[in-house]
């Protein structure tokens, strides 16, 4: 296999150096025979960071194990195996009027890529992360074996594999419960706020009110303007469309632009004009789903519009008694480091817990910044959120990250020697060597396995 088909979504981190296909995988490990020095299942490549790479490894392609098995139709459960994409599965459920409960900013992650993640979406408070709806997968391991997993079966492995980061061994399939849904259509709010005081006063009452809420922030605005941005609330429509439309839309970057397209007048202006378009009613609208959840897979490869170098993603989640002070701290750094994010989204996480040993949301705010890789600068200024949020009692996403040190990761998820005493032996992946794998972890990790 190439191992340009292999990388991380961020593009700042090496490719895959070796890539084997499923069905090589599974009768590797399997048939007995001589295994790479490690192994990590792969899924369509949408992490950010290098938890989706295996440096000194082998990564396996599950995308070709992509069949929906069953659906009951009266219960919404849907057996599928884990390189079936969330696209697919939207597709599939929606004339019976399913949708997934929980879905991330793009409908192009796999299903085991969704549940070795733990991802969450816009409607946390309602619905909590993926793993919630999980209801079995089934876990091949290093020693040959398949194992069927659930909150009952297997039940330690079962918390581990959810939000694992793949570490467990290879999900080959799972079955999760969809949500009844009127429609796919949503009805659609813009509320916006003056500075993130008013959004904070506005939070709340709109995670009690809608199934999903989420906030822009106009993350170069500063002075008077700091933290203006849009409130965006929605609910699935009781006269709509039950009918998939087109995953993707029209329009692609073909090439990578030799230079950062995304630069500072750009995003300015980006800014701007989003603001207005997306601001200029606060009357209820309603819209397609792809828009409202995926805005961004309209454009296939957006990525590459942040040059050779690619982006690094920052996204932290601080509790609530600390958000007023941190999350403004957070934004202020980004503006004196002179960086501008594409994308700047705020959400409020609510108190239902995952059923996963490691899983990134827990009670408090979310804020989500993407810069281009300048190299040292862009280092230093992902250090200082670092440190802005753990200070603030919060964490950084694993999955989201491509440079956090040991000591951060460590801080962020205290209880990560209970993942390793039950990863796989075979199985590692660049950002758990470069994070847990550094940590004297000995003692911690035998004491979680036994």
């Amino acid at each position: 296999m190439v191992a340009e088909r292999f990388p991380s979504f961020g593009l700042a981190t090496p490719p895959a150096p070796r890539a084997i296909g499923a069905d090589d995988g599974i009768a590797l490990l399997k048939g007995g025979q001589a295994k790479p020095a490690s192994l990590l299942a792969y899924g369509n490549g949408r992490s950010y960071g290098d938890s989706c790479q295996n440096e000194t490894g082998t990564v396996v392609d599950m995308r070709p194990l992509n069949r929906i098995h069953a659906f009951n139709a009266e219960t919404g459960l849907l057996e599928a195996d884990a390189g079936v994409l969330l696209s697919d599965i939207i597709a599939y459920a929606a004339p019976y009027g399913f949708f997934p409960a929980v879905v991330p900013g793009t409908q192009f992650v796999t299903l085991g890529g969704a549940i070795a993640n733990d991802v969450h979406g816009k409607n946390h408070h309602r619905r909590g992360t993926f793993g919630c709806h999980v209801a079995t997968l089934t876990l091949l391991r290093s020693d040959g074996r398949t194992r069927r997993c659930s909150a009952t079966d297997n039940a330690r492995l079962f918390r581990a594999t959810i939000g694992g980061m793949g570490l467990t061994g290879l999900i080959l399939s799972a079955s999760i419960r969809l949500m009844r849904v009127p429609s796919l259509d949503i009805v659609e709010t813009a509320t916006p706020f003056r500075d993130l005081g008013e959004f904070f006063g506005l939070a709340e009452a709109a995670d009690q009110a809608n199934e999903y809420a989420v906030a822009w922030i106009d993350q170069l605005a500063g002075g008077r303007n700091s933290g203006r941005g849009l409130l965006f609330t929605g609910n699935h429509a009781e006269h709509g469309s039950h009918a998939a439309s087109r995953a993707g839309g029209n329009l692609s970057v073909p090439v990578q632009p030799p230079f950062n397209v995304l630069n500072r007048p750009f995003l300015t202006a980006f800014n701007a004009a989003y603001r207005w378009k997306k601001g200029r009613t606060t009357a209820p609208r309603q819209v397609g789903y792809q828009g409202f959840f995926f805005p961004l897979d309209g454009v296939r490869d957006w990525n590459r519009l942040y040059g050779p170098k690619g982006l690094f993603q920052h996204q932290s989640v601080v509790p609530e008694e600390t958000a007023s002070e941190a999350v403004p701290a957070l934004l202020a750094a980004a503006r004196r480091a002179g960086q501008g994010s594409f994308l700047t989204v705020l959400k409020r996480f609510g108190s239902i817990r995952s059923p996963a040993l490691l899983s990134f949301p827990c009670p408090g705010y979310t804020l989500t910044l993407d810069f281009p890789n300048r190299g040292a600068a862009t280092l230093a200024l992902l250090r200082e959120l670092d440190r802005i949020t753990i200070e603030a009692g919060g964490g950084v996403n694993p999955y989201k990250d491509a440079r956090m040190g040991a000591d951060i990761f460590a801080s962020s998820f205290p209880e990560w020697p209970r993942l390793e005493g039950l990863r796989d032996p075979a199985f590692m992946s660049s950002f758990w060597a470069r994070t847990a794998k550094k940590l004297d972890m000995r003692h911690g990790a035998v004491e979680a396995a036994e």
